[in-house]
């Protein structure tokens, strides 16, 4: 990744008019220098304002940065210069859903499914706005489920992965009555893992390729989600696993486990450049977090409708 900066960086300075500003930017936002991307972007679309790629890439930056009504601006610049461009109606969608706008969610994604019906992840977003919309009654709600929250879409990474959960830990999935979290719904994807977790300081998410939470979540004390932040933290984990393991040729894959003070986090990875993460209190023995992931990966790929 390192390399392709360089690179890229230096094919843009021989030729500024390029249009390596655009890989650069990317390569830039996956390592989480989103000051940088964004000036380089901007920069770019000075010399080519009308490049619906460019504004998909400088929306993508701006919902990393949690920029969320700067990066819609973007997507909608998208749409009108690439109709059908299905990332474009998928971010927009994912944004009105962190926001509460469960109409609106549904119309772009319904866009967005319609030119990419390929494309599970937004099957997937659809049903989970359906159903949080029958759930309230009417995707005619204002209110957010999530806790208020608006989703972080897109994403980033570093190289170099941290994540240290803080003292917000997770909560228990099974809250007591009086609890600010929400009751419990097993055909609610957020609890997809409820009844494979086995402790109140466990909990698990199935993220998609674009960092985008397909299911679970990450409850805190006062009742947020923090789901999409983590989701677009860890965004691009994968690939760097991946590239990592094919450099030292040890074959593909198939768990990450790290320790840290607050909790041990392990990943896996599904079809498609998924990823379960699994995080458990920081007493938890290895064997049993290696154990739990492998049950939730299971839980993942049944419900994903892949291959044992």
């Amino acid at each position: 990744m390192a390399d392709d900066v360089r690179t890229l960086s230096e094919a843009l300075a021989r030729d500024p008019q390029s249009l390596a500003f655009i890989p650069l930017g990317e390569a830039l936002r996956r390592q989480g220098q989103l000051d940088h991307a964004l000036k380089i972007v901007v920069r770019g679309l000075e010399r080519h304002p009308h490049l619906a790629d460019a504004h998909d890439l400088l929306a993508r930056i701006h919902a990393d940065r949690g920029e969320s009504e700067q990066a819609f601006d973007e997507w909608d610049v998208v749409r009108r210069l690439a109709p059908g461009h299905a990332g474009a109606a998928k971010g927009m969608g994912f944004i009105c859903f962190g926001q509460g706008r469960l109409t609106e969610a549904a119309r772009y994604l319904e866009e967005a499914l319609a030119n990419a019906p390929e494309d599970r992840s937004i099957a997937l977003a659809l049903e989970m706005v359906r159903d949080s919309a029958s759930g309230v009654g009417s995707l005619e709600s204002g209110g957010d489920e999530f806790g208020g929250r608006r989703s972080a879409v897109g994403a980033t990474t570093s190289a170099s992965v941290s994540f240290s959960p803080t003292a917000d830990r997770p909560t228990p999935i099974d809250p007591a009555p009086d609890s600010r979290l929400p009751t419990p719904d097993l055909n609610d994807p957020r609890f997809l893992f409820a009844s494979t977790l086995i402790e109140d300081d466990q909990t698990a998410l199935l993220l998609d390729r674009d960092g985008f939470v397909l299911a679970g979540a990450y409850f805190t004390a006062d009742g947020d989600d923090l789901a999409q932040e983590i989701g677009a933290e860890l965004n691009g984990v994968s690939d760097e696993a991946t590239r990592a393991t094919r450099h030292l040729g040890i074959g593909a894959w198939r768990s990450i486990i790290f320790e840290a003070e607050a909790a041990t986090v392990a990943m896996a990875p599904t079809e498609h450049d998924g990823l379960v993460v699994l995080a458990t209190g920081g007493s938890a023995p290895l064997g049993l977090t290696r154990r739990l992931l492998e049950r939730c990966a299971a839980v993942a790929r049944r419900w994903l409708g892949e291959a044992p």
